[in-house]
């Protein structure tokens, strides 16, 4: 069995396994997910991803966050049912709403976000992923899927807006309503999934991938920029988006990635970026 790290809950009264593991290196913070066996979530596991994303949002040596789940078989397998059955129809609600504000946190932080799926990534789970800017599946080790429909509710995460802004109205509302689980490459060939690797070497490539965003490979601004330009504008008329961008480019022509960028450029060099 994993033994969890002990951590101190808001009060500092009652303390509380870790679920979640915050760690960085080389600019890329790591939010793994670990609640043996299916890395179910629950409040305690949510109140603990926002402060990580909080945490990395405001850590100047952090350029790209990573999603994981710990152990070999599971991302997420989503919400924990027996938690659910086990609390009013209020706290349900308030629920709901406390993990959809996480993960528009999660969406609209101005850092690149990359889900990496090691394992099963359904319900809930699959919710969370796709509120990341990117997912990268290990080949043959799971499946995704939204089936909540079997237990006679709906994705109630955010599946059901972000879904089909991602594979289109009518095939989300097929995947949501048979709730059929669909292989990863079945998930990359409707845009589900960036892109699905090896498993001999998936967290060597799922790193190397991340790195490639932070500097000096990358103006991790312009980056976090471009992000924040999409996802502002893709909910926004676009005069309005159109001006968002505007006022983004503007930002980084003032930075001194902009400078090195377009400096090396006219000197046909490679431009190193310092993330400033």
């Amino acid at each position: 069995m994993v033994q969890h790290a002990v951590r101190e809950n808001l009060n500092g009264a009652v303390p509380e396994p870790e679920l979640v593991h915050y760690s960085v290196a080389d600019g890329i913070a790591t939010l793994a997910l670990d609640a043996p066996p299916a890395n179910t979530y629950t409040y305690a596991m949510f109140r603990q991803l926002d402060e990580c994303i909080l945490r990395a949002r405001m850590d100047a040596d952090v350029s790209v966050l990573v999603l994981r789940g710990e152990g070999e078989k599971f991302f997420s397998a989503g919400a924990d049912i027996q938690m659910l059955t086990e609390v009013d129809p209020s706290f349900k609600y308030y629920f709901c709403l406390h993990a959809n504000e996480t993960l528009l946190r999660l969406e609209n932080t101005p850092k690149l976000v990359i889900a990496a799926l090691n394992g099963h990534t359904v319900g809930g789970g699959l919710e969370i992923a796709m509120a990341c800017d990117i997912r990268l599946a290990k080949r043959d080790a799971g499946r995704l899927g939204l089936p909540e429909v079997s237990l006679g509710v709906l994705p109630g995460t955010g599946g059901t807006q972000r879904l089909p802004r991602l594979v289109g109205k009518s095939r989300a509302i097929e995947m949501m309503v048979t709730g059929r689980l669909y292989s990863f490459e079945e998930g990359e060939q409707m845009g589900l999934v960036n892109a699905v690797l090896a498993p001999d070497d998936y967290w060597g490539e799922v790193y190397d991938y991340a790195r490639q965003f932070c500097p000096p490979n990358k103006a991790s601004r312009a980056v976090g920029n471009i992000k924040r330009a999409v996802q502002t504008g893709m909910e926004i008329p676009l005069t309005e988006a159109l001006a968002v961008e505007r006022e983004l480019q503007q930002r980084l022509f003032t930075s001194e990635d902009a400078k090195a960028g377009m400096a090396a450029y006219l000197e046909k060099d490679m431009a190193r970026f310092s993330g400033r």
